[in-house]
């Protein structure tokens, strides 16, 4: 997740109403022509976000404490903090309706850029995910469902019915683990070879349990390995047969291989 924080934005706290729970978010767009300036200039949709809480602090009629909106969310995955976590929104049409579901708007309107690409929906998506994790509950609906509106356009609100999907390509990377996970007591037999055994060859010099000459190719286990592992064992506390050379989970974990 890409967040622009009020911090960032140089806004103060929020003085919009606590509430910090929901029955889920509502998704919305600004229903005006916006620039596709947005689509490739980041610092077009940071002055479009500023502007939008200066119009909405500028209304004498709705009266708004802040801009109406949780966060938005721009074209470049950026989700943009609005009121933010645990307030509750100005967006959805009356209070009832804005004690029901927090708000999100894609900055996308009725004409000029009128499509949300991925990377937005992945930034709504993000968005949602975030309130979810602080109280908003799991209905995903479109500004128009309760009120009398036609946002959040006919492409936000078909992407809500089909239930708000994260694209493909915004899919999170899986982070890499920092440790290898222990493989199995299977790869520890004589002759095989990877490199999770040569990073635990390494691993074994490190914490001074190589007192024995391994294998003379690093990444295959032999002979060696089985004498270097007990002593790593032995160090443990294990004894007996509890310090056989072949390494289980608990020892594994303990010795800490770094991720080959």
């Amino acid at each position: 997740m890409k967040l622009v924080t009020r911090a960032e934005l140089g806004w103060p706290a929020s003085a919009a109403p606590t509430q910090t729970s929901t029955n889920g978010v509502k998704v919305h767009y600004e229903g005006t022509a916006v620039s596709t300036k947005l689509l490739t200039d980041h610092a077009a949709c940071i002055a479009e976000w500023q502007a939008i809480r200066k119009s909405h602090l500028a209304n004498k009629v709705e009266n708004y404490s802040d801009i109406a909106y949780n966060y938005g969310a721009c074209p470049h995955g950026y989700l943009l903090e609005g009121r933010g976590i645990g307030k509750r929104t100005g967006a959805n049409g009356n209070q009832p309706l804005n004690i029901a579901h927090y708000a999100i708007v894609g900055l996308v309107g009725s004409e000029g850029l009128t499509e949300p690409n991925d990377p937005m929906l992945g930034a709504i998506r993000d968005g949602i995910e975030l309130l979810r994790q602080h109280g908003a509950g799991d209905e995903i609906k479109g500004h128009r469902d309760g009120y009398a509106t036609a946002c959040p356009g006919g492409p936000l609100y078909a992407w809500v019915q089909k239930g708000a999907p994260r694209p493909a390509s915004t899919q999170p990377t899986p982070s890499k683990p920092k440790y290898e996970p222990f493989p199995g007591a299977h790869l520890f037999k004589s002759g095989n070879r990877s490199p999770i055994i040569a990073a635990m060859h390494k691993r074994l010099v490190a914490v001074g349990c190589n007192h024995y000459q391994s294998s003379a190719n690093s990444d295959v286990w032999g002979s060696g390995d089985v004498a270097s592992y007990a002593a790593w064992q032995r160090h443990l506390g294990y004894a007996g047969n509890a310090a056989d050379g072949i390494p289980g989970k608990t020892s594994w974990d303990k010795l800490k291989v770094p991720n080959s």
